[in-house]
Formats: structure tokens, sequence, C-alpha cells
């Protein structure tokens, strides 16, 4: 019984989990693009080769220090919102999200091999690929019920769309 009332709860964390994945995943290539535009390959060469010297400890301070200067960036996202700039706020927590997880996914990229030689760190990062598999096995059934609605294929599911719809579009003319 208990079980069955956290499952929404858990399809919800995953869902927030996967979000996180995916920005990781479409990020990298992103920052990766502006590597090559901004001359940050040069750098990113360079911090390979300071890496490639440090021991892996030293390495998890590579790793954990770029995350720091975005806590201010963090701040004034949330005194924004306090003081009501939700515009504001929203954008610059958005911001500070995007390029947190950019920056993290560069320096991950260049610091792994030598924090994956850390036994707890390579446990870490091995519980966190499993749980990202699966949050995504959680998550698919949800996907695919939800593309299943949309398409149309679903059993019942375009009747009860279309349903939806003209009870939407009944009250939008109701409201002129």
């Amino acid at each position: 019984m208990m079980r069955r009332l956290l499952k929404p709860l858990w399809v919800l964390l995953a869902i927030i989990f996967l979000i996180e994945a995916w920005l990781w995943d479409h990020l990298e290539p992103i920052v990766e693009r502006l590597v090559a535009w901004i001359p940050f390959r040069a750098f990113k060469q360079w911090l390979s080769a300071r890496v490639d010297t440090l021991s892996p400890a030293m390495t998890l301070i590579v790793f954990a220090v770029p995350v720091i200067p975005l806590f201010p960036l963090k701040l004034a996202g949330l005194w924004l919102l306090a003081n009501q700039y939700w515009v504001s706020a929203i954008t610059v927590i958005v911001l500070g999200k995007l390029v947190g997880v950019g920056v993290t996914a560069f320096i991950f990229d260049v610091t792994r091999p030598k924090l994956l030689q850390m036994p707890w760190f390579k446990t870490i990062y091995e519980f966190i690929m499993a749980l990202r598999a699966r949050a995504a096995a959680l998550v698919a059934p949800v996907k695919r019920r939800i593309a299943e609605m949309l398409r149309g294929d679903s059993e019942g599911g375009s009747s009860r769309m279309l349903r939806l719809i003209q009870r939407y579009r009944k009250r939008v003319h109701e409201a002129r």
C-alpha cells in the first residue's frame, strides 16, 4: 500500500533527475561549441595537461572549485525571488543552473579519468549512472503513454484527448 502511494513521488523524482541528466548531456555539446568558438580549446588543453600532473585528490579540488563563483548568482536569484522580481529571478536562476551544469560538464570531461581513480568516487559515479538508468526505466512508461496520447494511438486516448480539447475550446468560446 505504501509503495503504491510513493510511486508518483518516485516518478516525479525520476523526472527531475532525468531533466538534470538531459541538461548535462545537451549542455556539454553546447559548451564544446563555445570552446571551439572562444579560445577555450587551448584552455581545455592547458587544463588537461595540468590535471595530468595532479593527484586524484587535487583533481577533485579542480572539479569542485568552479561551482563556487556561481553561488553569489544563486543568492542574487533568491534575493530577486524574495523581492518579487519574478521574471528576473527566474532568468537569473535558470541562467545560473545552465552555466553551472555547463561548466561542471566541461570540467568533469577534463577531470573524469583522474577522479575515477579514486575508489569512493568511482563507486558514487557508478551508483549515479545506475540510478539514472533506473530513473529512465521508471519514466519510460509515462513518456510512452504521453506520446501515445498525443499521437492518438492509445486505447481511448484519442477520444479522451479529443474531449479535453473540445472542453477547452468550449471554455475559451464561452469566455468571449
